[in-house]
């Protein structure tokens, strides 16, 4: 069994080799490490093995040396305060409300699901339920896929649940639907969360261009797909409030 003082000295460890990585950006070798950190090269090599399996570290193919890896990028993200994305969202979400008539809703993803941090309703008179705090299945929504589709290392809670008989379940197709989802910059649910209700949604990004959140609309497929595809104005309202919000996150 590993002793508590070990554990942290792993840690520690591995701490140093994370911050000397990040502390310029040329790319380092098992010797310059070693020599950096005053350690061992089997030790480091052990704790290079991990950081590298858990995506912290990357290893050039060509050179053999160690750079910072993509999941750290991804961890950085989420520093960004929830409070701050929905505040800088707040009057674009409002003027996608009006611009589309229908009810718009803000989300990020949290352990594989959607969860909706803000929602502004339908501009009508109809009866309506706030869905702040609500948890959105990622494979089911506009919002989610969006979210997948700007996170390679986010993963929708499994198994792939079905929401009515057009959810994407399988994880193939899902996978296609994310690679289309990236390549167009929006994605569309279709009556795959409700029967009879479409939602389209964008990415926010920040000022390094990570998706932190999306933005989309809600509302019934007679509306916004009366031809069965979502209505070509409503993508772009969508996407013009997105590139909006992106801004504001970016100044």
């Amino acid at each position: 069994m590993i002793g508590v003082a070990e554990t942290i000295q792993s840690v520690e460890r591995a701490a140093a080799i994370l911050r000397l990585l990040a502390s310029g950006t040329r790319q380092l070798g098992v010797a310059e490490l070693a020599r950096a950190l005053g350690l061992p090269k089997g030790t480091l090599h052990g704790i290079l093995r991990t950081l590298v399996h858990v995506g912290f570290v990357e290893q050039d193919e060509t050179t053999g040396k160690y750079r910072l890896g993509a999941t750290l990028l991804h961890l950085g993200s989420s520093y960004l305060d929830v409070n701050e994305l929905r505040a800088r969202s707040l009057n674009w979400a409002d003027g996608l409300a009006v611009r589309s008539r229908e009810s718009v809703w803000i989300g990020t993803l949290h352990e594989g699901q959607v969860l909706v941090i803000h929602h502004v309703f339908r501009p009508d008179d109809s009866m309506q339920v706030l869905q702040v705090g609500a948890h959105l299945p990622a494979h089911a929504t506009a919002l989610g896929k969006v979210l997948l589709a700007g996170d390679p290392y986010g993963e929708p809670l499994t198994p792939l649940a079905p929401c009515t008989k057009k959810t994407i379940v399988d994880r193939d197709a899902l996978d296609r639907e994310l690679e289309l989802v990236a390549a167009r910059g929006w994605a569309a649910d279709m009556e795959e969360l409700e029967e009879g209700e479409v939602s389209i949604a964008a990415p926010i990004k920040d000022r390094r261009g990570v998706v932190v959140g999306a933005i989309g609309i809600r509302g019934a497929i007679e509306r916004l797909a009366p031809h069965g595809e979502p209505g070509r104005d409503y993508v772009s309202y969508v996407r013009d409030a997105a590139r909006a919000v992106s801004r504001e996150l970016a100044r």
